[in-house]
C-alpha cells in the first residue's frame, strides 16, 4: 500500500510538474503557450501555499537570474530552503487560521508589487493553504481569526469558506492582480479544490470574480455565524461587508492568466497505475468526493464490501467535519474510523484515507489505514470507537491502538511539499 501512496505523491511534486509549463531562453520566458519578453522589464516571483517552497525551487531552477526578486510564504520550511537566484525572502505564515505572521508576510508582498511597471511580469505560484498564509483582512485581526475559526468548525464547504474570505480580504478574489497592475500576472496553480475552481484555490488571489458582499452574507446566515462569533464581532463583519467598494474594478486591470498544473486527478491516476503494476485491478471511482467525513466513511465501507477480491478502488476529493467535540482529529482520520466501524468483522478489506499535504487537521498525521479488524483491536483496549468519533477525537483512538501494538494505523509522512486534496484507497485482498 505504501508504494501506491508514494506514487500518488510523487506524481504531483512541483519539480515534476513545473518543467511542463515553464521555460526560459535568455530574456524570453515561456509560460504555457504564451511567451513574455523581459528585455525591458523585470520578473517578480510570489510563491504562496503549503507547496510554496518546492514550487519556488522548481521555478528558480528553470528561471535562475531572470528573477528580479522573489517572496515565498509557506507553512513549513524544509531543512534547505535556498533558491538559486540573487534576491529572495522566505516567510512562515499561520495555518489553518491566519495570524500576525501571515499579515506581515503579505505586507512584504504588497510592498514588492507596488514597484511593478507595465513592462514587468509577475509570476505567482499558488498552492493549497494560501488562503490563510496570504492575507490582508479588512477586519481587525482578532475578529478575522474568530470568523475563520467559526467557518472552519461550521461544516461549510471550502468553496463557501472562500467566498466569504474573498469579500473580506484585500489580496483575495484578484487582489494580487490589483496590486501588481499595470504589470501582467501569470499564475501556476497546484489545486487543492474539488473541480479545480480557480477562484476557490487560495481564495483566488489572481482570479477576478463578480461575487458581491451579499453572497458572503447569505453563507454566513446559512451557518448561523452571527450567533457563533458574538454581537461585537458580527457588527464589525457586517459593516465591512456592507460598506466596502473595490478600489480597482475588473475592467481597469490586465486580465490575469491562470494555469492549473496539478490536481487530485493526477495523483489518483498515479495511484491507479501503481496499484495495477502491483497486481491489483484498480479503478478511479471519483475525483470529486465530498460530504461529511463520518457519513462518507460509511459509503466507503459499503463500496469496500462490494469490491471483488483483488480489486482496488480510488477516490479523490475532500470531506468536511462539523466539529461537535473537543478531541483531536482530522477529516481523513474521521472518515477512516467511520469506515472501520462499518467494516467491523469484515475480512480481507483495508481502507487508507490521507491528506496529500501530509497534514490532516492539527494532528501531525496524514491520515490512517484501517481494516476489518481495527474496531476489534479497540474493543480489546476497551475503546469505544463511536465515542471517539462523536468527540472528534479520532487521532487519539488510532494513537492508542498503535501505542498498544495494534498497528500501525496512523500514516505519518511529514510535510510532503504538495497539496492536492485527499485520497481514499480501498483494497479487497485476493
Amino acid at each position: 500500500m505504501l508504494p501506491i501512496i508514494q506514487a500518488a505523491l510523487t506524481a504531483v511534486q512541483p519539480g515534476h510538474l513545473l518543467p511542463h509549463y515553464l521555460h526560459r531562453q535568455g530574456r524570453q520566458i515561456a509560460i504555457g503557450a504564451a511567451t513574455y519578453d523581459l528585455e525591458d522589464g523585470r520578473l517578480f516571483l510570489v510563491s504562496v501555499g503549503k507547496a510554496a517552497v518546492p514550487m519556488a525551487q522548481a521555478a528558480a531552477a528553470i528561471l535562475g537570474d531572470a528573477i528580479h526578486a522573489a517572496i515565498v510564504i509557506s507553512k513549513h520550511l524544509p531543512a534547505d530552503p535556498r533558491l538559486p537566484i540573487p534576491a529572495y525572502r522566505f516567510f512562515i505564515g499561520d495555518h489553518p487560521t491566519a495570524g500576525e505572521r501571515s499579515v506581515q508576510a503579505t505586507t512584504a508582498v504588497t510592498d514588492l508589487l507596488v514597484q511593478t511597471h507595465a513592462n514587468d511580469l509577475v509570476l505567482c505560484l499558488i498552492s493549497g493553504g494560501a488562503s490563510a498564509l496570504l492575507t490582508q483582512p479588512r477586519l481587525p485581526l482578532p475578529a478575522w481569526q474568530t470568523l475563520n475559526q467559526a467557518l472552519l468548525a461550521s461544516g461549510c464547504s471550502i468553496q463557501e469558506f472562500n467566498t466569504v474570505r474573498r469579500q473580506l480580504d484585500a489580496v483575495k478574489g484578484g487582489g494580487l492582480a490589483r496590486l501588481a497592475a499595470p504589470a501582467p500576472v501569470v499564475s501556476l496553480i497546484l489545486s487543492d479544490v474539488i473541480g479545480n475552481d480557480l477562484a476557490a484555490i487560495g481564495s483566488g488571489p489572481t482570479v477576478l470574480t463578480d461575487e458581491t458582499p451579499d453572497d458572503a452574507l447569505v453563507i454566513l446566515a446559512r451557518y448561523g455565524i452571527a450567533e457563533v462569533v458574538g454581537t461585537a464581532v458580527w457588527s464589525t463583519i457586517h459593516t465591512a461587508l456592507t460598506d466596502y467598494r473595490l478600489p480597482v474594478t475588473v475592467d481597469q486591470l490586465p486580465a490575469p492568466t491562470n494555469h492549473i498544473i496539478g490536481s487530485v486527478r493526477q495523483a489518483a491516476d498515479a495511484a491507479r497505475q501503481s496499484a495495477e503494476n502491483s497486481g491489483w485491478a484498480a479503478t478511479i471511482l471519483t475525483a470529486h468526493l465530498e460530504g461529511e467525513a463520518r457519513e462518507v466513511g460509511k459509503v466507503v465501507a459499503a463500496l469496500a464490501k462490494d469490491l471483488p477480491p483483488g480489486h482496488c478502488a480510488i477516490l479523490g476529493g475532500e470531506t468536511t467535519v462539523t466539529v461537535r467535540g473537543g478531541g483531536v482529529g482530522g477529516r481523513n482520520l474521521e472518515l477512516a474510523l467511520a469506515a472501520a466501524i462499518a467494516l467491523d468483522g469484515w475480512p480481507d478489506v483495508a481502507v487508507a484515507a490521507f491528506a496529500t499535504d501530509g497534514d490532516d487537521g492539527p494532528t501531525g498525521a496524514a491520515g490512517a489505514v484501517v481494516t476489518g479488524e481495527t474496531v476489534g483491536y479497540g474493543r480489546a483496549l476497551q475503546l469505544n470507537a463511536p465515542h471517539f468519533i462523536d468527540n472528534n477525537d479520532t487521532f487519539s483512538y488510532f494513537q492508542k491502538l498503535d501505542a498498544a501494538g495494534y498497528g500501525p494505523h496512523l500514516l505519518i509522512t511529514g510535510p510532503t511539499g504538495v497539496n492536492v486534496n485527499d485520497l481514499t484507497l480501498i483494497f479487497r485482498n485476493p
